[in-house]
């Protein structure tokens, strides 16, 4: 199981966690909101084969927090994956916008300059400025769009750009987020949960609840489930293996 974009620092019990996605032999991403997380989080995940660590500064904290940007793009040589960043055109977050495309094309040029990353990105409200943004910097890295909401016009640029994809429960539990995974490139799309944040009636998402993504593909794909576990699994192989600053672990 893959759980692509998940933010493991934010759980009640990280340490416990770890343990328990080890135990469950699931490949996490454990994205970060800021970039002073990432050596904490890092920390608690420990040598674990598992579980990679995204370095970043989330574009809802932009406003507050883009000062370390600086920090950011200082540790980029030490990251391989870089997330989460990206733009949020949201109501709350429209009018910081401009600042957030500043900082995120700070971060594509720091990982432009270090050989390119592999890139777990926020587009809410935002995907035409952010797949601009990628397209003037194209050696950044490999872009994975996280739980993309955009139009399906929005969608056919960004899989022409070769851009991929991470799908949750939540994004899936909707027609919309079913009818962009039906028009997404399967060979491109990765699972994920976006735990803690969402959730499960009551309860955050856990990696492991990337079962419930995988049983939508395998009705909107028509495909058993077995064939779409083992799809997203060739897939992130083949991304961490190939992409930017190679993870032979991974594979």
């Amino acid at each position: 199981m893959i759980d692509f974009h998940c933010h493991i620092d934010l759980y009640s019990n990280p340490v416990t966690l770890v343990d328990q996605i080890v135990q469950k032999g699931v490949y996490v991403l454990a994205v970060t909101t800021t970039p002073k997380a990432w050596r904490g989080t890092n920390a608690v995940v420990g040598n674990s084969k598992r579980i990679r660590v995204g370095l970043g500064l989330h574009p809802e904290l932009v406003a507050q927090r883009h000062s370390e940007v600086d920090l950011l793009c200082s540790l980029v040589p030490e990251a391989r994956y870089v997330g989460e960043v990206g733009l949020d055109g949201s109501t709350p977050h429209r009018a910081s916008l401009a600042l957030q495309e500043e900082v995120l094309r700070k971060v594509l040029l720091a990982c432009t300059s270090y050989g390119g990353r592999i890139l777990s990105l926020h587009s809410r409200g935002a995907v035409s400025s952010l797949l601009g943004l990628l397209t003037a910097h194209p050696l950044a890295g490999v872009p994975v769009l996280h739980w993309f909401a955009g139009t399906p016009r929005e969608l056919q640029r960004a899989s022409a750009m070769g851009c991929w994809f991470s799908v949750g429960p939540a994004m899936l539990r909707g027609q919309k987020g079913r009818e962009l995974v039906a028009a997404m490139p399967r060979d491109r799309v990765l699972t994920e949960t976006d735990g803690p944040f969402a959730r499960k009636g009551k309860d955050p998402l856990m990696p492991w609840d990337v079962i419930d993504a995988e049983s939508t593909l395998a009705d909107v794909w028509e495909l058993p489930v077995e064939q779409v576990r083992a799809t997203v699994l060739a897939n992130f192989r083949r991304l961490a293996v190939t992409g930017p600053q190679a993870d032979p672990e991974s594979g």
